[in-house]
């Protein structure tokens, strides 16, 4: 309202103008309105929380029961929920809405603007996404957001029923455009960003990883089983030659393709790892060669691929015969002409890598049976060493179980190095060990373990692992179970009684049941009050008095 005063020989006179008045009123008003949205769209670059706040905001001023957030991906001609909050139950686990030939074509045209779909059938962009949502029966206002002339995406506010909005609903929406667009963008950028420190944590965490690796020590066996594989790697590690290197599972081979790098010209450079057969086929594409921004559904950020990450170092491509024959055309490029392109992109990418592949399988015969390249084949098997079993090169198995015990002590924490009870380690070399290295190293650390949990600091037996010729003598000692197979507790029971029998009741010293259990007395003692086994005058007066 304005006030107008002026004199009139002199006298005061007032005049209110009351059409000036509504007209600044409500100019207050729409201001007022404007500021008050804008601190809700602009409180949090999480679009979540700003949708939730707009929500709670907008349903004072317009009919209102959701908002709903998305972006246009042009490249995948489809629409992606960045957010949607509801006082109305929807399918809200559809996130991403393709569109069709029509739809994609009239979203490319519509600019900055807000619409009103007060009738649902009547709607040339995204009936698709409000059918997946469940909610098809509704009115909404549509504020279509663009960047520089290219569209960004859209705000739907919507409420059930028809013909719910006027034209000054979608004028109230309309003052907000610049807010929500510049709050979309933002989050769209902040997401990128977030994205971006991921992907990088990540790859921080694998070169950390690796250099924490660092090259190996000495390798048990470099002076007698493997001694034609070490001086394999003295002859190549010096080149830039590919090596396939060849053996069953759990030979070695990852640390043969470990001390090629570290004694290379290369060795100040990154050594990345990746086992082909470990990621599904869809993904390895983009973990080998990268990805640019937007090249499929979730692509958000441009990454390098192990290639670029291995620059002027060693990629370790292991189990190489698992490749796709998709990927293995890409890798064939890669050998030739010294160049990558990511997924998505169209630029080539100088790369320096040397390649060590390694395999467990027989590559003649997937070449022969048609699902490796044989040209792909020529350019990896330069230099092939073949890593011998465990069962090849027995000499070695003294070595590495005192190398494993000593190492997996520590570990551990034991505070001492067992030593291995007297014929243990005749048996231990008269297993064939088909897991190799790996199975052997795991079955000295389960031992280990069993050891630190009964306490007992006795010499290891690896009675509880079966060796050819027969198991262990805790098993043999028991009796077949009749009727019904013993719980752990009950064999338990009666292999503790078994031995109290032995010993006439006797538990420590010499002769005892903790010497032939190979437990300590007070474990012994604890298990079988645990148990229920009487012992000392206990156990006599229940024999005197059945």
């Amino acid at each position: 309202m304005i006030l107008f005063v002026k004199y009139d020989n002199k006298k005061l006179v007032v005049i209110f103008d009351k059409r000036r008045s509504i007209r600044d009123e409500a100019m207050i008003n729409e201001l007022e309105f404007f500021n008050q949205a804008t601190l809700r769209i602009c409180s949090s670059l999480d679009i979540n929380e700003v949708a939730q706040e707009c929500l709670d905001f907008l349903q004072g001023y317009i009919p209102l029961d959701g908002v709903a957030v998305t972006y246009f991906d042009e490249k995948n001609r489809s629409l992606v929920i960045m957010a949607i909050k509801s006082k109305l139950p929807l399918n809200t686990q559809t996130t991403i809405i393709p569109i069709s030939q029509e739809g994609h074509q009239a979203y490319k045209k519509i600019k900055d603007t807000v619409l009103i779909f007060n009738d649902p059938e009547n709607r040339p962009v995204t009936p698709p996404m409000w059918m997946k949502l469940g909610l098809v029966d509704k009115s909404s206002i549509v504020l279509f957001m663009s960047v520089k002339g290219r569209p960004l995406g859209q705000i739907d506010f919507f409420t059930r029923g028809r013909n719910r909005y006027t034209d000054e609903h979608a004028h109230l929406i309309s003052l907000l455009h610049k807010p929500f667009s510049i709050a979309v963008a933002n989050s769209l950028q902040y997401q990128e960003v977030v994205n971006i420190k991921e992907l990088f944590s990540h790859d921080l965490q694998q070169a950390c990883h690796g250099l924490a690796q660092g090259p190996e020590g000495e390798i048990i066996g470099a002076g007698g089983g493997l001694y034609n594989v070490m001086e394999a790697v003295t002859q190549v590690a010096p080149l830039n030659t590919p090596v396939l290197l060849m053996g069953e599972t759990g030979v070695g081979k990852e640390i043969i393709a470990n001390r090629i790098h570290y004694s290379s010209p290369r060795k100040e450079g990154p050594f990345v790892k990746i086992n082909s057969g470990a990621i599904p086929e869809g993904l390895i594409d983009s973990e080998l060669f990268g990805h640019e921004k937007g090249a499929f559904t979730g692509a958000l950020a441009r990454k390098s691929g192990r290639f670029e990450l291995a620059h002027q170092g060693t990629l370790f491509l292991d189990e190489v015969g698992d490749l796709p024959a998709s990927v293995q055309v890409r890798l064939l490029r890669v050998l030739q002409e010294k160049e990558i392109e990511r997924v998505g992109g169209s630029k080539p990418i100088k790369v320096d890598v040397r390649i060590i592949a390694a395999t467990h399988r027989n590559m003649a015969v997937l070449v022969r049976e048609g699902s490796f390249r044989l040209d792909l084949w020529f350019r990896i098997n330069v230099f092939p060493i073949t890593i011998p079993p465990l069962r090849e090169r027995k000499s070695d198995i003294p070595n590495l179980i005192r190398y494993f015990i000593m190492r997996k002590s520590r570990e551990l924490n034991l505070g001492f190095n067992p030593e291995l009870a007297p014929g243990t380690m005749e048996r231990l070399m008269a297993y064939d060990w088909p897991g190799n290295v790996r199975e052997l190293q795991n079955i000295v650390e389960r031992v280990l373990i069993q050891s630190r949990i009964t306490g007992s600091s006795q010499p290891l037996r690896f009675d509880e692992f079966a060796f050819p010729g027969g198991g262990s003598k805790a098993r043999q000692s028991l009796p077949e179970p009749e009727g019904k197979f013993l719980s752990l507790d009950e064999a338990m029971k009666l292999h503790i009684q078994s031995a109290l029998d032995l010993t006439h009741g006797k538990i420590h010293g010499k002769g005892g049941a903790a010497e032939l259990l190979r437990i300590n007395p007070n474990t012994l003692r604890h298990r079988m009050r645990m148990l229920g086994i009487p012992y000392g005058r206990k156990r006599t007066n229940n024999r005197l008095n059945p």
